[in-house]
């Protein structure tokens, strides 16, 4: 593990423990060159997962992928990195439940909106019109349009 601070690439666990419901461990780690602190995080892979494409291309799941996406969707918003990261979580743990070698990215972009859609409505209609593929300001105005009638509804 390279160091973040000096680029040293030894260093010495000084704190692990189990996160995110034992799916996660979060190591606290020194490094053994400048003695900077920094935390690392392994996670359970999803192993032999395969993601089919629109186009019907196939590409393993990617855990940094997901996380990109989602980071893109929400930035300068008031969303943390935790946040984030236990969108991701709970995406991978509905991935793996569903016992699937192969799973639709469609499947996969649902997810993210559904969650985006719950946790800021602007890094929603951001992703949307990117994952919907928006074709001219017509249809992010719909999408808007859909969000303003739920809030009525739910009011």
């Amino acid at each position: 593990m390279k160091c973040p601070y000096c680029g040293g690439e030894e260093d010495k666990v000084v704190d692990s423990r189990a996160v995110q419901d034992g799916r996660a461990i979060r190591r606290r780690r020194e490094c053994t060159s400048c003695k900077e602190r920094f935390t690392t995080y392994e996670y359970i892979e999803i192993e032999g997962l395969t993601i089919r494409k629109s186009d019907d291309r196939r590409e393993q799941f990617d855990r940094q992928k997901l996380k990109r996406g989602i980071e893109l969707a929400t930035n300068k918003r008031p969303v943390s990195q935790k946040q984030i990261e236990n969108i991701v979580i709970d995406i991978e743990n509905s991935l793996f439940n569903l016992s699937k070698q192969e799973v639709q990215s469609q499947v996969i972009g649902e997810m993210i909106m559904e969650r985006l859609r719950e946790l800021d409505e602007v890094a929603y209609v951001r992703f949307a019109s990117v994952y919907r593929k928006f074709r001219d300001k017509e249809e992010f105005y719909a999408e808007i349009r859909k969000l303003l009638d739920n809030e009525k509804l739910g009011d």
